[in-house]
């Protein structure tokens, strides 16, 4: 196996009742699945490894052999920073718009003062979080110890890979990976008046019945100007690129590079103008209008679309640019309609431009006339044509030059309009909202760090997997979440925080690139409201993914979470409180995974989903699922099974959470691991016990007096090295015994003094 050739291992053995399984450990060095080119890869992700090695007997008296592996993620703090660099360049940005939004009433105006003092003051305290992280160069992991403290507030807790990796007499050698970490929550925030999902829900109906202040905007609405804007910034400066790449080619006289450059550009602009066409455009443009000083509408709206526009006779004029919306009074509603169509009907004279250029030029080469040109275009485009040869980049430049200032003047009022929109947002309840936006961000980057690490290590160790890849582009990836929290005290608001922070996932998108160098971290782009992980590999590795992969496809993640409650708390939840808030997420998130499955069935191509069905019930799983789910069973952890195999069958990553990733999640980790060994690996029935308490067992050297623990740094007696190997007599006496045991050792007390 080639344990002993890893680092130096001492070995062990552990007598149960006469039966011995043997226990080798402790080895630092990493297992490479898919050879030794792979490792400065992995080891970007991962660090400090901690290693044990067992044998365990199969049903036919053979033996497995299994290397348990628990290492730590420097993606605990990279992710939190490159994401709160992120969040300081789009504040910034949006303050700077908010500046730039032009005159405004006396009442607008105060308000956008004060919501700019209380953004700058956000700005700089996402300022000062950064600085300290930056300063973080100990432990790569926060402890449980830490989740309080402010400055580590968007730092995961005890974000760590958990690896079984299985050598089998029969079968072939398997891996079974599983990422604990603690549950995404604002520790620091507290949970006095609960988590996300409550303050979220409290403060939009708050806000939809209070109104006399601002304009109330649906989160929807909110949602969409944030993407119209976004799209945006990223099409104007491409549209202008591709503007110039048309000239260049016409400079050049090359047909073929001409058409492919309007080809560019018409796929750009058009969908330039499709940003536009959402009636919250409009209507924030007129909501603007009678904010500006005297400004009372003309007429009320009627609504005019830019296709039934025709391309005009002539190229549109030169606009001239405006700083605002007309504050006078007989401000035209419907010059926003004009205004918009104009982009349009721009593009449309430089298509019908780039026709007659090539026609008349293909036209000069073979000695004739084209007849057809008269019908077709208008006769201002065959009035600049004078000779066939005439300078090409001279006959576009005025047209390139009209779209850049049409779509100019669109970008200044749309940009406008959008942003007065976001000022309602902020205009409400500003230091509750800005405060809710702090504490989803925490709790995101919390679970955002997770992902990527989940990703990465799928990634590495399914590379060569084809039917995976196929998916992985072709559908997405299944990320199921196992709670472990209870529905009673601040638990409660930790699970609306988790639900929330995992629910904002599906704003991710992950994009595979080459790396050029040897920083092979992730880097991440985007907005709040949708994200881009961009994975660098390594040339041999890129060169082994899909054509669709390798071109830049994005490639989404679908995140589901289950949770039970296990400990005593939930036994006092389940008897005197309200498990409601579990029920409704296992439910909400079934329905998730069902969807899931229906695209997986859909776009999987048939030879691969014939041979999938024969190797997986996932019907029968879902069913038996569905079930457990609508049972309302006491801590059913049969929820949690169902849940995590049918993961594991579809090839997703798999997260194990609890309120610190420490008792409860070594719990549930280790007797997943013993009933894979048992379901999939033949583990000899009774050993399956034996294999369980091995695996949770204490001693990883010979004589353990002392250990380093982990989350201290410290020596300390009598402490594990890995915080998966923890006793657990205390999580196995439950209330009743606990009862029985006070009422008897009462009993005793009263005894002896008597």
């Amino acid at each position: 196996m080639g344990e002993t050739e890893d680092g130096e291992a001492d070995h062990i053995t552990t007598d149960v009742q006469g039966q011995k399984c043997a226990l080798v450990c402790e080895c630092t060095a990493p297992e490479s699945v898919n050879g030794k080119d792979n490792l400065p890869f992995l080891n970007a992700v991962l660090k400090n490894p901690v290693c044990k090695l067992y044998r365990f007997p199969t049903s036919d008296n053979k033996w497995m052999r299994i290397r348990e592996q628990m290492s730590e993620s420097i993606l605990s703090f990279h992710i939190p920073k490159e994401l709160i660099s992120l969040h300081i360049k789009e504040d910034l940005c949006r303050n700077q718009e908010l500046k730039e939004l032009g005159e405004l009433s006396p009442h607008w105006d105060n308000l956008r003062k004060n919501v700019l003092t209380h953004c700058d003051q956000m700005v700089n305290m996402y300022q000062d979080i950064l600085t300290e992280l930056s300063k973080e160069t100990g432990s790569s992991f926060k402890s449980s110890s830490s989740k309080g403290e402010k400055t580590l507030e968007f730092v995961p807790v005890n974000l760590h890979l958990q690896r079984m990796h299985v050598h089998s007499p029969h079968l072939k050698d398997a891996l079974y990976d599983v990422i604990t970490v603690g549950a995404p929550a604002a520790h620091f925030q507290g949970f006095k008046n609960g988590g996300l999902r409550k303050l979220l829900h409290r403060f939009e109906m708050e806000r939809r019945n209070t109104g006399y202040q601002f304009i109330y905007y649906s989160p929807e609405n909110t949602a969409k100007a944030k993407e119209v804007l976004s799209n945006i910034n990223q099409l104007q400066p491409l549209i202008a690129t591709h503007a110039d790449l048309l000239l260049n080619s016409a400079s050049q006289h090359s047909p073929d590079s001409l058409k492919n450059s309007l080809k560019m550009l018409s796929e750009k602009t058009e969908l330039f103008v499709h940003a536009f066409k959402d009636q919250l455009v409009r209507s924030a443009l007129l909501a603007l209008y009678t904010a500006r000083p005297g400004g009372v509408l003309k007429k009320p709206p009627s609504p005019k679309s830019s296709t039934e526009e025709s391309c005009p006779q002539d190229p549109p004029p030169l606009m001239r640019r405006q700083d605002s919306i007309p504050h006078h009074s007989d401000y035209d509603e419907e010059e926003w309609d004009r205004v918009w169509a104009s982009v349009g009907k721009s593009l449309n004279c430089i298509i019908a431009m780039v026709d007659k250029l090539i026609e008349r030029d293909g036209g000069s080469e073979s000695g004739g006339d084209s007849s057809k040109d008269g019908e077709k275009d208008p006769s201002p485009v065959d009035s600049i044509i004078t000779h066939p040869r005439e300078d090409w980049y001279e006959q576009l430049y005025p047209l390139i030059l009209t779209l850049k200032d049409c779509m100019g003047e669109v970008v200044n009022r749309a940009k406008q309009s959008l942003t007065f929109v976001l000022l309602q947002e902020l205009a409400y309840s500003l230091p509750q909202c800005l405060m809710l936006t702090l504490r989803r961000d925490i709790v995101f980057s919390q679970a955002l760090a997770g992902l990527v690490c989940g990703f990465i290590i799928k990634l590495h160790t399914s590379l060569h997997d084809p039917g995976f890849l196929q998916q992985l582009h072709t559908v997405g990836l299944i990320v199921q979440y196992e709670g472990l929290l209870s529905t009673y005290s601040d638990e409660i608001g930790m699970l609306e925080d988790m639900a929330v922070g995992i629910s904002d996932l599906k704003k991710v998108a992950f994009k595979i690139i080459e790396a050029k160098s040897n920083d092979v971290l992730p880097v991440i782009t985007g907005r709040r409201e949708h994200y881009v992980v961009e994975v660098k590999l390594p040339a041999r590795m890129f060169e082994a993914l899909p054509l669709q992969i390798k071109e830049g496809q994005l490639l989404h993640v679908y995140p589901v979470l289950f949770n039970v409650g296990i400990n005593e708390q939930q036994t006092l939840a389940e008897r005197f409180g309200d498990v409601s808030l579990q029920e409704s997420i296992n439910q909400e998130n079934f329905e998730l995974l069902k969807e899931y499955y229906a695209i997986f069935m859909e776009k999987m191509p048939p030879d691969y989903i014939s041979h999938f069905q024969e190797q997986n019930d996932l019907k029968g799983l879902l069913e038996n699922l569905h079930q457990n789910i609508q049972a309302k069973k006491r801590k059913n952890v049969e929820i949690m099974w169902l849940a995590a195999t049918i993961c594991r069958k579809l090839n997703g990553i798999r997260f194990t959470c609890c309120k610190s990733a420490k008792d409860r999640t070594s719990m549930s980790v280790t007797l997943e691991q013993c009933s894979i060994l048992r379901d999939e690996h033949q583990l000899h029935k009774d050993f399956f016990i034996r294999a369980l308490d091995c695996m949770r067992s204490r001693q990883t050297q010979g004589a353990l007096n002392e250990s380093d623990d982990p989350e201290t740094g410290c020596l300390t007696d009598n402490k594990p090295t890995s915080r998966h190997f923890y006793p657990v007599a205390l999580l196995l006496v439950s209330s009743h015994l606990l009862v029985v045991w006070l009422i008897l050792s009462l009993a005793l007390l009263l005894a002896k003094y008597q």
